[in-house]
Formats: C-alpha cells, sequence, structure tokens
C-alpha cells in the first residue's frame, strides 16, 4: 500500500481566528484532567456561573419536543417569526418588517456565516470593529473576503472612530459592521456615531451588518438605540438571539432581521433563501423557545438593575481593575465582559498570549489576550463578568498580585 497523501487544512483557514476557545483552552482542559480547578472567564456562557434557563422556556421546548422532530420551513417555524416580529413592533422606531423577513438559525454564529457566504466575492471589503468579537473577521475571510479593521476609540468610551472608518472605505468596500453593545469592550454606542455610521453607509452605498445580542443587558443609564432605526432607507441586518438576555447559550437559538429597501438586493437576499434552504432548518425544538422568551417576562431586567447579580458583577471586576497599579478600564455600559488595559510603561508584555498561558499557569483563571479580538497592540485582556461577585473580586485580585512581579 502506498503511503497516505498528507491531508493539511484549507488555506482559506490561515486568516480564521478564535483565541476565545485557542491554545490557553487546551492548557486548561489538561489542567482540570490533572484535577485542578480552573475559573474559565474566557467565554460568555451564563450557565457554568449558575444561571438558570427561564423556566418558561424550558417548559415551552419540553412540551413542544414530541411534534419537533420533523423539519420546518428552513426559516423557521412561523410562530416564532411572528413572536420576532412583535418584539420589535414594540419599538416605534424600528423600521416595519414581516415574519418573511425573519430567518432563525442556530445561534447568530450560524447566521453570521450563511449571510458572509451569501455577500462576498473574492477580495470584497468587509469593515469591522477593532477590538471585535472574532468571528466576523473569521467568517469574512472564510467567506473569501477581506477584513478591514477601523478603529474604536478607547478614550472616547469605545466609541467608533468615524474618521477611520470614512478613511477605509474603498471600491471593494461592501458592508460595515457594527455591534453593539459591543464584545469585548461593553461599550454602549451613542445616536451621534451611529448616525455617522448610516451616514457613512448611505454615501458609498454599503450594507449595515448590526449585531446586537446584547441589546437588552444594560447598566445604569444607558440606551441601547437599534442600527435600524436611524438608517429605515438603508439595507440592514440585524442579529440577535437568546443565548444572552435568556441564558440559553446551549439552545443555539437565534434570528436575523431584515429591513430596509431590498429591490437592489434581490440576488444577495435570494443568497441568504439558498444557504436556510441547504442547510434544512434550524434546530427545532430550540425553535419553540423563541415565542415563550420573547413574551414572557423580561428576566433579564432584574440581573442589570442596581440590586442586581449582573450589575454587581460588572462593579467588581471593574472597581478591581481601577486598584491595580498601571491598569486603566473603561466601564462597560452593557454586555459581559470588560477589556482593561495593562500600561506598557508599567508592565513588560510584548507577547498577550504568553501572558495570559502563564497567568492561567500561575493562578489556574482563564482570560483571552487582546490580540485576540484583532486589537493591534499587545496591552489588552478580556474577563467575562459572569461568576458572582466575590468570585471576580478574587479573580481580579489574583490578577494585581500576578502582574506585580511578572515580566517577560
Amino acid at each position: 500500500m502506498s503511503p497516505l497523501r498528507p491531508l493539511d487544512q484549507s488555506t482559506k483557514l490561515k486568516d480564521v481566528l478564535y483565541e476565545i476557545r485557542g491554545k490557553a483552552l487546551v492548557e486548561a482542559d489538561r489542567l482540570e484532567a490533572e484535577g485542578h480547578t480552573i475559573l474559565k472567564l474566557n467565554t460568555g456562557n451564563p450557565a457554568a456561573f449558575g444561571f438558570e434557563a427561564p423556566y418558561q422556556i424550558v417548559r415551552d421546548m419540553i412540551e413542544a419536543v414530541p411534534h419537533a422532530h420533523g423539519y420546518s420551513d428552513s426559516r423557521g417555524i412561523m410562530s416564532a417569526r411572528r413572536a420576532v416580529v412583535y418584539r420589535y413592533e414594540q419599538d416605534e422606531s424600528f423600521p416595519a418588517f414581516e415574519p418573511d423577513d425573519v430567518y432563525l438559525g442556530n445561534g447568530v454564529s450560524e447566521l453570521i456565516t450563511m449571510v458572509m457566504q451569501a455577500l462576498l466575492d473574492d477580495g470584497d471589503e468587509v469593515l469591522i470593529p477593532a477590538p471585535d468579537y472574532p468571528l466576523w473577521t473569521a467568517m469574512t475571510s472564510l467567506g473569501g473576503g477581506t477584513p478591514v479593521h477601523y478603529v474604536c476609540d478607547e478614550q472616547n468610551g469605545w466609541q467608533p472612530d468615524l474618521e477611520d472608518i470614512r478613511a477605509k472605505v474603498t471600491p471593494r468596500t461592501k458592508a460595515i459592521v457594527v455591534i453593539n453593545p459591543n464584545n469585548p469592550t461593553g461599550a454602549v454606542y451613542s445616536r451621534d456615531v451611529l448616525e455617522g455610521i448610516a451616514a457613512i453607509a448611505r454615501e458609498h452605498s454599503l450594507l449595515l451588518l448590526s449585531d446586537e445580542i446584547y441589546d437588552r443587558i444594560l447598566f445604569d443609564d444607558a440606551q441601547h438605540i437599534p442600527m435600524a432605526s436611524v438608517a429605515p432607507d438603508l439595507l440592514c441586518l440585524t442579529f440577535n438571539g437568546l443565548s444572552k438576555t435568556y441564558r440559553v447559550a446551549g439552545y443555539r437559538s437565534g434570528w436575523l432581521v431584515i429591513t430596509g429597501p431590498k429591490s437592489h438586493a434581490s440576488g444577495f437576499l435570494e443568497g441568504i433563501t439558498l444557504l436556510a434552504s441547504t442547510r434544512l432548518c434550524p434546530n427545532v425544538p430550540a425553535q419553540h423557545a423563541v415565542q415563550a422568551a420573547l413574551s414572557g417576562v423580561q428576566s433579564i431586567d432584574a440581573l442589570i438593575g442596581p440590586a442586581g447579580r449582573l450589575h454587581e458583577q460588572r462593579d467588581a471586576a471593574w472597581e478591581g481593575l481601577l486598584a491595580i497599579p498601571g491598569v486603566t478600564c473603561v466601564k462597560p455600559a452593557g454586555a459581559l465582559y470588560a477589556f482593561p488595559r495593562f500600561d506598557p510603561e508599567v508592565y513588560d508584555i510584548r507577547d498577550d498570549a504568553k501572558f495570559v498561558y502563564d497567568f492561567l499557569v500561575a493562578e489556574h483563571v482563564l482570560l483571552v489576550q487582546g490580540t485576540g479580538f484583532n486589537w493591534a497592540t499587545p496591552d489588552h485582556v478580556r474577563i467575562v463578568t459572569l461568576p458572582e461577585a466575590r468570585v471576580l473580586s478574587e479573580a481580579v485580585e489574583r490578577l494585581g498580585n500576578f502582574l506585580a512581579s511578572y515580566s517577560q
């Protein structure tokens, strides 16, 4: 028998990065297998930190299981899509749309993948924030496109830099990605910034892709403004789902809403429908969770209020980080993360992936390096703020103690 031909990964994966589940996680799993307890602050998985799924959602899924074993419509079941329509009808500023403008997906991740595959030809460019949720960059590359990162300004509360966006538009630019509230920074974008992004998209006839999965996880006086509401005259795709607000990440239940004019984009939209059909349909039992979630009691409200668990945990992480010399952190206004900066004049960190690995081995706490979110310099990490406040305070204190003597 002749030797087997070597099989390498596709060259399409050469620019695909997802450090949230990268090499440090492999070491964390190895340490756990040896019996060590690892505090994993790398993924926004509410279930891992004691957040229970709302009982109404679980009940409706259980009741649906006996008749949810067949395929559904490729867009998703009608009751769930109507529930999504109803959700946005409660916001008078959100443009009107129909159930046929809604696509359900196995989480927002699948829908992002479908959209990029339908949209991009080789060499097409997509403007993506830096720092970003890295799936956007990865799926742009995998779809044959070129991710072009625009800067979010830390000195301005991580708001997108409109002039940087404008300067990076080229004839190959097809879309602008907006992540609001932002992962990893926790920023919630102002109306002026959103209107500025819409103006750039309007000037250059660009598609708007708005990731709003954290739109109901807001703190203090933060207000979320949907991208579609400031750009009703533009084609805008809004992505959302149940993973974070309803703490059912494992159900993989997301949706995509299409608003604005469509006649100029019929081919692109037909492409989304084609790809929705090729995956046959979303996970049917999880689709039955959507109506219960969107029409029931919004339990997230108690968690984000001043006495709520998510609010207290955000405060514990942020206050603890500010107490560390040479560490600064913009106060997160939304989402489930903090993105602190380590002053390069104070800390000798030239490789932030090595720092994360070294901290894991020494303190058994797993973070994600800032460069894993396509941030250009090795001076940030992302911390998930889902553990109880006491646990977070201890983890941040350990981070400070580790930094005090750390050097590369």
